[in-house]
């Protein structure tokens, strides 16, 4: 059982020389971040969106990468490994190494980025309204630069979440770029900016 995804060719026309991949939140689906697209310059990218695999319990139509409802994040195992499995995939079908990937993920979709993409040798991390799953483990291995985004007024993911993230992982040795601003559970125009710089300065 693979990922399905949403893929979007490099505006220029040409093979893509990047990859820029997005996981949606509890709830939502693909289609949520696709938008995104159409809203960076960066022509030489390839965009995709993976749903993730299971059903929202309560949205229909939605998905969820493990289950919030339960103490023990249910299905959380299953969906690390086929993240990864795709993740690692990707290059035979696109050219691309994950050298030359961006992993990025709001809320839910942020908090798996975290989690796998500690562990796989991507160009950048970029957390929207994310958190950890649990304590970041040292790794002898070069830990890629994070940038984490996160509102001071956000009623779902508490900005403290952000800030225990970014702690947490500075601790382990990881190079963090961390920005709050005034806003809930949500992504503005100026997060895109920071994201937009944060790719362009891992070319």
């Amino acid at each position: 059982m693979s990922l399905e995804a949403i893929s979007i060719p490099p505006a220029s026309g040409n093979p893509p020389t990047h990859l820029f991949i997005a996981l949606h939140g509890w709830g939502a689906d693909a289609r949520d971040l696709a938008p995104l697209a159409s809203m960076f310059n960066l022509p030489d990218y390839q965009f995709l969106f993976p749903n993730a695999p299971f059903p929202h319990p309560q949205v229909p139509g939605g998905k969820a990468w493990y289950a919030l409802e339960t103490e023990d994040y249910a299905g959380i195992l299953e969906s690390r490994q086929m993240l990864f499995d795709w993740l690692v995939s990707l290059e035979s079908e696109t050219g691309v190494p994950l050298e030359r990937t961006i992993l990025s993920g709001f809320s839910q979709g942020g908090a798996m980025i975290l989690d796998i993409g500690l562990n796989l040798p991507v160009a950048g991390l970029c957390s929207m309204s994310g958190y950890l799953h649990a304590k970041p483990q040292a790794s002898n291995s070069p830990l890629p630069p994070i940038l984490i985004v996160h509102g001071r007024q956000d009623p779902i993911v508490p900005v403290q979440a952000a800030r225990q993230a970014r702690d947490e992982l500075t601790a382990i040795g990881a190079t963090v770029e961390y920005h709050e601003f005034d806003m809930g559970h949500e992504i503005r125009p100026a997060v895109l900016d920071l994201l937009q710089q944060f790719i362009l300065a891992r070319h």
